[in-house]
């Protein structure tokens, strides 16, 4: 992993900051692995727009990851490490021992060759995936399941880690990358070690094109538009606006937006750094 920065031949090059991709081994996917994926421009049903700013870029297919790990106590081989245009993180593909294929995360340090493996028996080693139950104290996490079975939903992006702070009877206690420290049922299983391509953080698109690949349109501010068009908007000159708001009023600053009667805010023990 690492980053590299363009010489300034162009005026698109100047700021550009990629990836080294080095670590990939592979470039075209497995084709058992990949389906088709449809894009909706931001439109519904009837072909309206309900979703502003998206629209265009570039084809891409769907990978399917394995985020639930079910196949306990089988040995798996790091066939490839590849690139995925769906996440920030990179993909490893596996190759079970009865035969198998699927894709997981590539978490940092993973390398071609190396055998994972899922389930209580499973070292607490990069890559494998046990119940959180069994995960040492202080161990870095990724991939964590919110209930028992349902697949991981949290930690996924690149760079990111957890951490197993404690346990409390039938909970564990993990410490999120916000800062937020919640309980998580200790049947839940979690992946050894921190999501790989921790460098995307840095890079730097470098032009607005490479957003309009990746699908997103120009996107212009509330107070730019006219009083009819958003709360913020109007005024002689550049005005300032008012406060912060939606177009349809609500604050964006400072307004709560998490329900009070959220059933899992009980398990949550200390919130997020502000």
């Amino acid at each position: 992993m690492g980053i590299r920065k363009l010489k300034p031949t162009t005026p698109g090059q100047r700021h550009k900051i990629i990836g080294t991709f080095e670590e990939i081994t592979a470039s075209v996917p497995e084709k058992s692995l990949v389906v088709g994926f449809k894009r909706s421009g931001g439109r519904n049903n009837q072909g309206k727009m309900t979703v502003r700013y998206i629209g265009g870029g570039h084809k891409k297919k769907y990978r399917l990851i394995d985020f639930k790990r079910t196949k306990d106590g089988i040995p798996a081989t790091v066939k490839t490490i590849e690139y995925d245009p769906n996440r920030s993180a990179r993909i490893a593909l596996l190759y079970y021992a009865d035969g198998a294929k699927t894709y997981i995360l590539a978490p940092n340090g993973l390398e071609v060759g190396q055998t994972v493996i899922s389930g209580n028996e499973a070292a607490p080693e990069v890559g494998n995936c046990l119940p959180l139950s069994i995960i040492p104290l202080g161990t870095v996490i990724h991939n964590i399941e919110l209930r028992p079975g349902q697949g991981a939903k949290m930690v996924r992006s690149a760079g990111t880690f957890a951490q197993v702070v404690s346990r409390e009877g039938n909970y564990a206690i993990i410490r999120m990358p916000s800062g937020e420290t919640r309980k998580i049922l200790a049947t839940c299983k979690a992946t050894i070690g921190s999501v790989g391509n921790s460098d995307h953080a840095l890079e730097k698109s470098g032009k607005a094109g490479r957003s309009r690949w990746l699908g997103r349109r120009p996107h212009n501010r509330g107070v730019v538009m006219n009083p009819v068009d958003h709360p913020m908007g109007g005024g002689e000159g550049r005005a300032s606006g008012g406060h912060p708001r939606s177009r349809k009023g609500l604050y964006a600053k400072g307004l709560k937006t998490r329900a009070p009667k959220k059933h899992s805010s009980k398990y949550i023990i200390e919130r997020r750094n502000k």
